[in-house]
């Protein structure tokens, strides 16, 4: 048997933030049964956990394939070690395909540090305003393309056609405009490519939208909604080529899959 947590991460109530499920192992299973799980899960992250020595081997893996770098199932898969399975360290120590990922405890907070994602200025294009159905003001592209739009009024209102966001450049696609109210910005995530239509909250997305919003509002810390249906907030830092990111998570369900691992 193998035991799954779902938790919702960056939020502090049920049914916000982002859900991810998380899977502690033994043993590796094949990565074609972790794949089926991702897909049967259908949310947009499902994380896969191994004691490693002293760290933790982490894996991510969408409905659409393994990804190299998740923020919101880091989040769930320490809130879980933290809380449901007894562990007692801090940091954690997570070892990805992005590296040493460490997270502590800040309080009611887990803090994660993450690499930022250096960003290339790209021409904004009838591609882009077709997609997302406003032309962007500006657009960048890192690991994912990031378009800034002028108002969070009109990220919280967009209705992308996916289909035309796939075709863009980037692996995922970030929406951000500078915050109203108590928020340093607003964003929304979007992620045709790997089979999740909105990336309710999205860690790694931010680590193309802290670098860009630390740059333009000249400071380092940053509070950032992400404007998605369920909703999110990420207490932001950013310190030279690394972001910081934190947020809390609460635990939904704990099933146990009807599944051998083999041998």
């Amino acid at each position: 048997m193998l035991t799954q947590y779902v938790a919702d991460a960056f939020t502090d109530r049920l049914f916000g933030g982002n859900p991810a499920a998380v899977c502690p192992l033994d043993r590796w299973p094949p990565d074609a049964l972790m794949q089926q799980i991702a897909i049967e899960n259908n949310l947009s992250e499902t994380a896969f956990v191994l004691p490693e020595g002293e760290h933790f081997r982490l894996r991510w893996f969408t409905p659409g394939g393994e990804i190299d770098l998740c923020g919101h199932a880091t989040l769930a898969t320490a809130y879980v070690l933290l809380t449901q399975l007894g562990v007692r360290r801090d940091p954690l120590v997570f070892l990805t395909r992005s590296g040493r990922l460490s997270v502590r405890q800040r309080g009611t907070l887990l803090e994660m540090d993450f690499p930022a994602y250096p960003l290339t200025p790209v021409p904004v294009t009838d591609a882009m305003a077709e997609a997302f159905g406003v032309r962007p003001r500006e657009a960048y592209l890192g690991r994912d393309l990031l378009c800034v739009f002028d108002s969070a009024e009109t990220v919280r209102a967009l209705s992308p056609d996916l289909d035309r966001l796939r075709e863009l450049e980037g692996l995922l696609q970030h929406a951000t405009a500078a915050g109203d109210g108590q928020f340093d910005c607003v964003s929304r995530s979007f992620a045709p490519k790997l089979d999740v239509p909105e990336d309710p909250v999205c860690g790694s997305g931010h680590c193309h939208i802290v670098p860009y919003w630390a740059d333009k509002l000249g400071k380092d810390t940053l509070l950032a909604y992400q404007a998605s249906r369920r909703g999110g907030i990420l207490h932001c830092r950013l310190e030279g080529d690394r972001v910081t990111l934190a947020g809390e998570s609460v635990l939904f369900a704990r099933a146990e899959l009807m599944l051998e691992l083999p041998h």
